[in-house]
């Protein structure tokens, strides 16, 4: 066994020093084999970067319109082309053939960018516009519908071409490309939106302001436009002042009357205050799409440069608006500088969503609009003040004075004026908190009523300011009626006059519910006004004591019953009648032509009047119809007592 053993021993030993070196060779031509085969793949790729730019040079030639996915992937091939040469070889004429190559494919890039841009950024129309910023809580979802600037398959081709162009291109010209393009665009819609509203003011529909959001359900050229302020509403208020008998007329004054307004003007007012929230929609529709196409850390840059035109636009236009009010302050056309009224608080509202567009941009492009609320403030606080002081100072004392003592354009003005403040409270407070008015109306500053801003006021503190001011017009108003009342010669007629201007003011003020912020303040001016109506009609009523003293029981002559008169009692009788009846006469022509256009207070003081009269002239009568004073009684007794009534009864009547 032993020997069997050592024997296959032996054998093993034999086959292992024999295999060993067959295996060992067998591995040296295997790796040699592989080394070949890598070397040639190795030269295969070499070489394929020297057909790089023949295989490819026909599809960089023809551009990447229509098939961009295949010129990328070209310009991919080109791009390793690159890299190997300059690692490998590079002073090989190869490497300029691809750089040129590459430089052309770049050159198309960015030019199919601009085209694709400029070929499908389309202005957004003016109703799609006026959908974005109607408001309506019946559109569903209203903040995830957004605007379709580019279809969705040019958008990707976009995408990609911008990726490409920032991470192999090396530019950032498309980026100015790209806020040159979309800044035209943004500018364009925001115009069309502005000649939209001008050329549908002409016509029966007209778009409705985001001022005053309306419910509708057509289209906005459908919808009758609201008027973002009570411009029209103070005039629908006087027109029904005028139909109770209120209205003011023929009184002159240097204040531009309300009622002649340009409809231009609200056309104009509108259109800004639509642009403006054109605005603020259309850039936060800019930023999302800008946000898929520019890279992050140029984003704010970009946007920031991409809205500069159309904000620069709609501050221009802002800052002529406030340039047109102060103009206006100079010739006292205190309508026109309403228009700055509504936009203002339109700019106020709409402040929060401009400051969260403009999050990022340079602080010159913030501070625009705080700027021009500043601005608007300011001309705003002035015309207030303006306004206040021209009621007072108005120098029409002698010329066009309404010769029928009605109310005189002045107070109809100045009523209407503060009529349309009352859906401006806080922001006409505002104005004159603004300027730190306090002072000026002797109103401390609590510092509880402040905020942290210097200019940031509660809204007790700007209503109590409005009402102030308001007392202030008011009381400017009743100095410059008591002035221009010393023109008319006849203290009567002047009663009247100031009767009228003073009914109208307080009625004015309770129909408007102007009241009600004049007695944050002053919570006895309606029982004042009241006072001051009353003193009126007295002073009136004194008018007629030269006609009723040639009757009254003091005046008359004493006389025993069935005794004689004397001829001088007779006489004194006659004059005594013939007193009554031209004085009667006389007052009853010149009045008649007097004005008291309120109906309820003209009839009152008519038969307040007939009363008295009647009342005297009846005991008159009665007590000497029978005394035998003339052989011609029915030269003396000329009116029965009915009649006297009936002429009294037609006094402020022209047409009676």
């Amino acid at each position: 066994m032993v020997s069997i053993l050592s024997s296959f021993e032996s054998r093993l030993m034999k086959l292992e020093n024999s295999i060993i070196p067959v295996h060992k060779q067998t591995e040296n031509l295997q790796r040699l084999q592989e080394n070949v085969e890598k070397t040639l793949s190795c030269l295969d790729h070499v070489i394929s970067y020297y057909h790089v730019a023949t295989d490819t040079e026909k599809i960089i030639r023809e551009g990447p319109t229509g098939r961009l996915e295949e010129y990328l992937g070209s310009m991919a091939k080109i791009q390793k082309a690159v890299e190997y040469f300059q690692d490998n070889s590079p002073d090989s004429p190869e490497l300029n053939k691809v750089k040129l190559l590459f430089e052309r494919g770049k050159e198309s890039l960015e030019s199919e960018f601009r085209s694709l841009m400029t070929r499908h950024s389309k202005i957004v129309s003016p109703v799609l516009i006026l959908d974005l910023i109607s408001g309506d809580e019946e559109l569903e979802v209203q903040e995830d519908v957004a605007l379709e600037h580019l279809p969705e398959s040019v958008l990707q081709d976009v995408i990609r071409i911008s990726r490409w162009l920032v991470e192999y291109g090396r530019n950032q010209d498309f980026m100015n490309v790209y806020y040159q393009i979309r800044s035209s665009q943004l500018d364009r819609s925001i115009k069309g939106l502005k000649e939209h509203f001008r050329k549908s003011s002409s016509s029966s529909g007209v778009p409705y302001s985001p001022a005053i959001p309306n419910k509708r359900k057509d289209t906005p050229t459908k919808k009758p436009v609201k008027r973002p302020g009570t411009i029209r509403k103070a005039q629908n208020l006087l027109k029904q002042y005028s139909q109770h008998g209120l209205d003011g007329k023929k009184g002159g004054s240097n204040l531009i009357p309300l009622e002649g307004r340009d409809d231009m003007l609200d056309v104009e007012t509108d259109a800004y205050i639509h642009c403006v929230s054109a605005f603020v929609k259309l850039a936060q529709s800019e930023y999302q799409l800008l946000t898929d196409i520019i890279p992050e850390h140029h984003q704010k840059k970009t946007f920031d440069s991409l809205i500069q035109d159309a904000l620069d636009g709609l501050m221009i236009e802002g800052e002529n608006i406030v340039s047109a009010a102060r103009k206006a302050i100079i010739r006292h056309d205190f309508s026109t500088v309403l228009t700055v009224f509504p936009i203002l608080r339109h700019l106020k509202q709409t402040k929060p969503e401009f400051d969260q567009v403009l999050q990022g941009t340079a602080a010159s492009t913030k501070n625009k609009l705080p700027s021009l609320i500043t601005s608007m403030e300011t001309i705003g606080a002035k015309a207030l003040e303006d306004f206040a002081d021209n009621i007072k100072n108005d120098p029409d004392k002698e010329y066009n004075m309404p010769k029928d003592g009605t109310v005189h354009e002045l107070t109809s003005n100045a009523i209407l004026f503060l009529q349309q403040l009352l859906d401006f409270q806080e922001t006409a407070g505002a104005m004159l908190a603004s300027q730190v008015l306090g002072d000026t109306y002797n109103i401390p500053l609590d510092p509880r009523e402040t905020s942290s801003s210097a200019t940031s006021y509660s809204s007790e503190f700007s209503k109590r300011l409005l009402s102030t001011y308001i007392c202030k017009v008011l009381g400017n108003l009743q100095l410059n009626l008591l002035s221009k009342s010393k023109v008319y010669e006849d203290p009567a007629l002047s009663a009247i006059f100031l009767h009228n201007n003073y009914n109208y003011i307080l009625k004015s003020l309770e129909k408007s519910e102007l009241i009600q912020l004049v007695a944050v303040t002053q919570k006895t001016a309606e029982c004042s006004y009241r006072e001051h109506i009353q003193q009126q009609i007295q002073t009136y009523q004194r008018s007629w004591l030269k006609v009723t003293d040639y009757i009254a029981e003091k005046n008359l002559p004493v006389f025993q019953p069935g005794v004689k008169l004397r001829d001088k009692e007779r006489q004194m009788i006659k004059e005594r009648f013939k007193g009554f009846n031209d004085g009667l006469e006389e007052l009853c022509k010149i009045q008649k032509a007097w004005a008291i256009p309120d109906t309820e207070q003209r009839d009152k003081i008519r038969q307040a009047q007939k009363n008295i009269v009647k009342e005297a002239y009846r005991a008159f009568l009665h007590r000497y119809s029978s005394v035998p004073f003339t052989k011609n009684p029915e030269k003396y007794i000329k009116y029965r007592v009915e009649q006297v009534g009936d002429m009294i009864d037609r006094l402020f009547d022209t047409s009676a």
